[in-house]
């Protein structure tokens, strides 16, 4: 299945905070031999988030959201949610019992909201403070907060997502291409080696070179293991066959 990322909030692309979700989910997923097949940065716009999440569910993406599910009037990713599925926001009962639980009469009138989802969601348990994350359909949702959305996503990757960890996960082969040639020169033996593999990804990282570095291509060539191996040694073959370049293997089968 494919996997995708949202992260939600106006302070990222303001630039007034960075972003850290994405490398870390990237650490995450790779422990677990998952690949994160795309992410996407948006603000706090409920019918941008609500296309997004749609176009997820169309293609039947898995998607973890990082951010935009608390009470201020900023946050729209709940209301989004629903919206893109097309039901209600309800109240939670044990999302809503947690929430009591942990600020009693304080929980009340304001931070009840925050254990407010779209309706038939459940709960991403919250180690932190108890206020939950929530999950409908192939998407989870959790605080755009590190010390709280990290291990409630490591919860779903563990819990409902166990069973991505049994894919056979994509394989890398690389190796840097040295020499005078660019890119152009190279450009017809990529796009022959993706016509005769179909089902893998080729990527081009040239280099223009430093004082103590040559100019060169660093190509990756990546898919199911045993199809990525037998496209790269070809690949390589006939890189060799060329004889004006020196290749240096970084990670070959």
């Amino acid at each position: 299945m494919t996997l995708g990322l949202l992260v939600i909030g106006d302070e990222l692309l303001s630039g007034k905070r960075g972003d850290r979700h994405l490398p870390k989910v990237i650490e995450l997923l790779r422990a677990r031999g998952i690949s994160l097949c795309w992410a996407q940065f948006l603000g706090d716009d409920e019918a941008q988030i609500a296309e997004a999440l749609a176009a997820a569910r169309r293609r039947g993406d898995v998607v973890l959201s990082c951010g935009g599910i608390g009470a201020t009037p900023d946050d729209r990713t709940r209301q989004a949610a629903a919206l893109a599925f097309g039901v209600p926001l309800v109240a939670q009962p044990e999302a809503l019992a947690l929430i009591e639980a942990e600020y009693g009469a304080k929980a009340h009138p304001n931070r009840v909201l925050m254990a407010q989802f779209p309706q038939g969601a459940g709960i991403i348990p919250n180690p932190v403070n108890r206020v939950a994350g929530f999950s409908i359909g192939d998407c989870y949702f959790v605080p755009g907060f590190p010390e709280m959305a990290w291990p409630m996503l490591e919860w779903v990757l563990d819990g409902p997502l166990k069973f991505l960890h049994d894919a056979a996960p994509a394989m890398e082969f690389r190796l840097r291409v040295i020499g005078t040639s660019g890119e152009g020169d190279l450009l017809d033996l990529m796009e022959a080696t993706l016509a005769r593999f179909p089902g893998i990804k080729l990527s081009s990282l040239p280099s223009r070179g430093t004082p103590g570095q040559p100019r060169h291509i660093e190509f990756g060539i990546k898919g199911p293991a045993e199809l990525a191996a037998i496209a790269f040694v070809w690949f390589r073959a006939r890189l060799v066959e060329r004889g004006d370049v020196e290749i240096e293997d970084l990670h070959a089968p």
